[in-house]
C-alpha cells in the first residue's frame, strides 16, 4: 500500500469519527433543550392532570397570529322551532342510546309483556349494520322508556340504526339489512313492527348528513421549533407527566377531566424518529362542549409549549399567529355552537359525540 493510499484511508476514517460525534452532539443539544425546558419546575395548570377543569378554562390566549381552520367553522343552520328551554330540554331527554333525533328508530310491540333478559338474547347480535351502529331500548307498562335491563319486562322495543356518521349516510344495504335482522328478531319475540318508508328514511339520512359535513370543524395550531429540533424521548416523557395520554396511533390527548378528550397533539413524525421540530394540537370543535372552552384552552396550552421549548406558534402555512385572527376565529366558534345548540345537537353532548364519532 502506497503512502498516498494510506493517508486516504487515515481522513476517510477521521471524517467518520467526525460525522458519528456530529450526530451524538446533536442528539445531546436536543435531548437538553427538552430537558431544560420542563426542568424548571413551574406548575402549568393547563399541562396539570390533577388541575380542574375550571382552572384550565379561564385561560386566556394572549399569542400573536392566526390559526389553521381545517373546515370552516360558519356554515348554514338547521331550522328548529324549539326555544332554547325546550332545546336543552328535548336533548336532556333524549340522552338514550336510542334516539328519534339522529337514528332511524322502529318500534316493535308486544302482544304480551316480554322479559328483559329474552329480549337481551334476541338481539345479542344486532350491533352494526355495515358501518352503522344499533341500539335497543325497552318501553315499560307505565310508560318509561330506558335501556333493557334483566329482571324488566317491556310491552315494546324501540331499535334505532344511526342514519349518519362521519362515514357517511346510511345506505339502502344498510337499511335493509337492518330490516331484515329486525323482522327475524320481532317473528322471534311475536311482535309487530311498522317499517318506514326506506325512500324517506333515505332523504332524512342525506340531509343529516349534510348538517354533519358543515359542521364536522376542526381548529389546529402549531408550535415550530426556532433552533435545533427535540428529542422525542425526553419531549414524550415530560408530556405524560404533565397530563398528556398517548393513544395507540402515536397521538397525546389532553383529557377533559371527565372522561373525555380536550384536544390531542401530534409530533408530526413516525414512532421511528428520534427527534421533531413540529409540534400539532387538534381541537374536534363539535365534540368537546362550549363551557370547556377547547380552543382557548388549546391556545393557552400551545403558548406555553412555545415557551418552554423556544418554538413559535403558528398556523398550517407557518405563518406566526396574530391577535385580529385569533379574536376572528374565536367569534366563529361561538357563532358555530350557536348553530348546534340551536339544531338540538349541542356541540360535546351524546348527539355530537355520536354523529362525529
Amino acid at each position: 500500500m502506497t503512502d498516498l493510499q494510506i493517508s486516504l484511508l487515515a481522513i476517510g476514517g477521521t471524517l467518520v469519527v467526525g460525522v458519528i460525534i456530529f450526530n451524538k452532539w446533536q442528539e445531546y443539544k436536543a435531548k437538553k433543550t427538552v430537558e431544560n425546558a420542563f426542568g424548571n419546575g413551574h406548575d402549568d395548570v393547563l399541562m396539570n392532570p390533577d388541575a380542574p377543569t375550571d382552572s384550565i378554562v379561564r385561560h386566556e390566549p394572549v399569542f400573536d397570529g392566526d390559526v389553521g381552520v381545517e373546515e370552516s367553522l360558519t356554515a348554514p343552520e338547521m331550522s328548529s322551532h324549539d326555544d332554547d328551554g325546550d332545546t336543552a330540554q328535548a336533548v336532556q331527554d333524549k340522552e338514550l342510546p336510542v334516539d328519534e333525533l339522529i337514528d332511524c328508530v322502529i318500534p316493535l310491540e308486544f302482544e304480551t309483556p316480554v322479559r328483559g333478559e329474552k329480549i337481551l338474547a334476541e338481539i345479542a347480535d344486532l350491533k352494526y349494520v355495515g358501518k352503522k351502529p344499533v341500539h335497543f331500548i325497552g318501553q315499560s307498562h307505565s310508560g318509561e322508556r330506558d335501556v333493557i335491563a334483566v329482571g324488566g319486562a317491556y310491552t315494546c322495543l324501540f331499535a334505532g340504526v344511526q342514519m349518519v356518521s362521519r362515514s357517511g349516510p346510511l345506505n339502502e344495504l344498510e337499511y335493509s339489512e337492518f330490516i331484515m335482522k329486525l323482522r327475524a328478531i320481532a317473528d322471534n319475540l311475536s311482535a309487530h313492527s311498522d317499517i318506514p318508508d326506506m325512500n324517506k328514511v333515505m332523504i332524512n339520512a342525506r340531509e343529516l348528513h349534510q348538517f354533519v359535513a358543515e359542521h364536522d370543524a376542526q381548529l389546529s395550531v402549531n408550535i415550530a421549533a426556532n433552533g435545533a429540533p427535540w428529542a422525542l424521548n425526553t419531549l414524550l416523557a415530560a408530556l405524560e407527566k404533565m397530563g398528556f395520554d398517548q393513544r395507540p396511533d402515536g397521538r397525546l390527548m389532553m383529557p377533559d377531566g371527565d372522561g373525555g378528550s380536550l384536544f390531542t397533539l401530534s409530533t408530526n413524525v413516525s414512532v421511528s424518529e428520534t427527534m421533531t421540530s413540529r409540534l400539532t394540537l387538534l381541537l374536534d370543535v363539535p365534540c368537546v362542549a362550549p363551557a370547556r372552552d377547547g380552543f382557548g384552552a388549546m391556545a393557552a396550552c400551545a403558548r406555553s409549549l412555545s415557551t418552554r421549548l423556544g418554538g413559535t406558534v403558528v398556523d398550517d402555512g407557518n405563518q406566526p399567529i396574530s391577535k385580529l385572527a385569533l379574536d376572528e376565529i374565536a367569534g366563529q366558534v361561538n357563532e358555530f355552537y350557536a348553530a348546534m345548540a340551536e339544531a338540538q345537537i349541542p356541540a360535546g353532548s351524546l348527539r355530537a359525540q355520536r354523529l362525529f364519532s
